[in-house]
C-alpha cells in the first residue's frame, strides 16, 4: 500500500508540474491537457488501489474508470456556487470546469497506466522480498 501511495504522490506532483510548467517549456497545448488529464486518471487509479488493497488490479481499474466518468458527467451540472468553485484552483484541479467526451478517453489511457505502473511496481516489490 505504501508504494500505491508514493506513486499516487509523485502523479499528483508531475501532474501539477506539467499543468505549470508544461507551456513553459514549449510543451504543446495537447500534451499539457489531455497528459494531465491522464495523469488524473492515473492518479484516481492509485487512490482507488489504495483504498481498496484487497480488491483485485481489474476491479480497482473499472472502479476507478467509474469515478472519471463520473466526475466528467458532473461537469455537466451547473450552479452558481459549482460554477463560482470550478473558477477556483482547487476547482479547476477537482472538477475540471467543461465536459468533454476526449477526457476521458484520457483518463481511461491513464488508468491502464496506472495499472501498467502498479503491476511492475508490485513485481519489483515481490523480487526484492525473495
Amino acid at each position: 500500500m505504501i508504494v500505491r501511495i508514493l506513486l499516487c504522490l509523485s502523479i499528483i506532483i508531475a501532474g501539477l508540474a506539467l499543468r505549470r510548467f508544461g507551456f513553459g517549456v514549449d510543451l504543446p497545448a495537447f500534451v499539457v491537457k489531455y497528459g494531465g488529464s491522464m495523469l488524473w486518471g492515473t492518479m484516481v487509479f492509485f487512490l482507488v488501489a489504495s483504498a481498496a488493497a484487497g480488491w483485485s488490479r481489474r476491479t480497482a481499474a473499472l472502479v476507478a474508470l467509474a469515478v472519471a466518468v463520473g466526475v466528467e458527467l458532473f461537469r455537466l451540472v451547473h450552479t452558481p456556487w459549482l460554477d463560482a468553485f470550478r473558477l477556483t484552483t482547487a476547482g479547476a484541479l477537482l472538477l475540471g470546469r467543461v465536459f468533454s467526451l476526449w477526457n476521458i478517453v484520457a483518463y481511461a489511457a491513464g488508468i491502464l497506466l496506472g495499472a501498467a505502473l502498479d503491476r511492475s511496481a508490485m513485481s519489483i516489490k515481490v523480487r526484492r522480498a525473495d
